[in-house]
């Protein structure tokens, strides 16, 4: 580990970021173009086909990260990561003569491989920058996330010139030889130009290697990312769905807010490794898995129009209906009032309401001359609870737990080289592959909810689910700490609480 920050690192700082912004474009490829093949009926592929084909590069960029780390860290990130992006162009390039579901699948599972240059680049950032540095660095290093954004924002718009607005479809077999191209000439810029550097463990043989695996922490780690990243990626795909179901939008404007969840949360990363370095990354993450907690509690409440029995009226004593008007009623000499039902309802659905509305009118049960005895029902309530889970509010808290896990995917890799110095690459890979894991199963849990409830909201509460456990994993964790090193203060502080 360096004692500054120099020239030296921050060009292979930009290097690695350019070569990650890249592979996380090619990575989310699929996402745009086997959309656009079915859509278009180029393939006829079957819903559950076109789930694995979406889901088949994340997979494979998941299971290979503690590989990728683990050569890392042996070889040096020079020849690891430019390997990687020589070798991800010739899958891309077979893509383009693709023309089954099984060589789509094949080529798919090839540039796949791109998801692993995270583990890559956190290995190969972090040896060049000090401790109070790295924060910082691997924050900068993670804004490569909005390479997913460009390829939902851009990718629609060149398969619609390629195929000439719809007139010519084996135009998009260019798509594919476009990335293959971008990606192999950054793979050459990037042997041309980097440094190669190897961490101390480098000389350790495999198990020594693998010892840290061992460690809870490791896992503990792993399932913060599997929130933080690995629902983000699901929810980058996921979101497209959700807004053309729940809110009956077009295909390109869900789009364009899905590219709004996914953009400035790579972005971000940058400030989350600051705010690490600057407060601490433990500090960072309960602030990130609180907001968490807040946030996906308040996307839970779904869409509602509901009716419901309100609050009615019952007879004081025995008698006989003597009078019955549009807002009162008689029982012999008592009279009774009730609200009827307006003309027209308050509440339209086309208009737009922030908070749950509701209305309430009753109805009378009973008519003139009717007998009736005490306590008996002679009105019945009526409420209306109508809640519209307004878009921009809906939007607006989805753009904002996207960056604040940006922010959190940066503070997770700021405790990586604080707790393991030395074997950053073997560490990462392992929690890279715990992120990855969650891109790849949490639509697949998002799908078997809904299935189940045929609620949309059901993802937000297998969301909250998560980040209640990693809030409670980890405040047990720094109590626990307290209590073995500092004592004397969790005494202080459970005497004030």
């Amino acid at each position: 580990m360096e004692e500054k920050a120099t020239g030296q690192a921050h060009k292979a700082l930009m290097l690695n970021t350019l070569a990650f912004a890249v592979c996380f474009g090619v990575w989310m490829l699929n996402g745009v173009l086997v959309t656009f093949l079915v859509d278009n009926d180029i393939f006829d592929w079957s819903s559950v086909q076109v789930g694995w084909l979406i889901g088949i590069p994340v997979l494979t960029g998941a299971i290979f990260r503690l590989p990728a780390g683990i050569l890392t860290d042996k070889f040096g990130g020079k020849w690891v990561y430019g390997g990687l992006l020589l070798l991800c162009s010739i899958p891309l390039f077979c893509l383009s003569q693709a023309s089954s579901f099984f060589s789509f699948a094949l080529c798919s599972f090839g540039f796949g491989l791109t998801g692993v240059s995270f583990s890559i680049g956190v290995g190969y950032t972090s040896i060049w920058y000090p401790k109070h540095w790295q924060g910082r660095a691997l924050g900068i290093f993670g804004t490569g996330n909005a390479g997913a954004a460009l390829t939902t924002l851009f990718a629609p718009t060149i398969l619609k010139n390629l195929t000439n607005n719809g007139q010519h479809l084996e135009g998009w077999r260019t798509l594919p030889i476009i990335y293959g191209i971008i990606i192999l000439i950054t793979g050459v810029l990037f042997l041309l130009f980097s440094t190669n550097k190897k961490p101390p463990s480098s000389d350790k043989n495999l198990g020594a290697m693998l010892a840290p695996l061992k460690n809870i922490r490791v896992w503990r780690f792993g399932l913060y990312y599997f929130l933080v990243f690995g629902c983000f990626v699901a929810f980058a795909q996921w979101l497209v769905p959700y807004f053309v179901n729940v809110y009956y939008l077009s295909l390109v404007t869900a789009g364009i807010l899905a590219s709004c969840f996914s953009f400035p949360s790579g972005v971000i990363r940058a400030v989350g490794g600051w705010m690490s370095d600057r407060w601490g990354a433990r500090v960072v993450m309960f602030w990130v898995l609180g907001s968490s907690v807040v946030i996906s509690t308040m996307l839970t409440i779904p869409k509602m129009d509901i009716f419901t029995p309100g609050k009615g009226v019952m007879a004081k004593k025995a008698g006989t209906v003597t009078a019955l008007g549009t807002d009162y009623l008689k029982i012999d000499e008592k009279t009774y009032k009730y609200s009827p039902k307006s003309l027209r309802s308050s509440i339209m659905e086309d208009k737009n309401y922030f908070l749950p509305q509701k209305e309430a009118w009753q109805q009378p049960l009973v008519k003139k001359g009717d007998q009736v005895i005490k306590k008996q029902l002679l009105i019945r309530g009526k409420t209306h609870i109508f809640f519209q889970a307004n878009i921009w509010v809906f939007a607006a808290l989805v753009i904002l737990l996207g960056s604040i896990w940006g922010i959190g995917m940066a503070a997770v890799y700021k405790h990586i080289p604080t707790y393991f110095p030395d074997e950053v690459g073997v560490v990462g890979g392992m929690v890279g592959v715990l992120g990855g894991l969650g891109g790849f199963f949490c639509p697949i849990i998002f799908g078997y909810l809904l299935e189940a409830t045929g609620i949309w909201t059901t993802c937000w509460m297998f969301i909250l689910l998560v980040s209640v456990i990693c809030l409670v994993w980890m405040y047990k964790v720094v109590t626990n700490m307290l209590k073995k090193n500092v004592p004397e203060l969790m005494e202080d502080f459970e005497r004030k609480s």
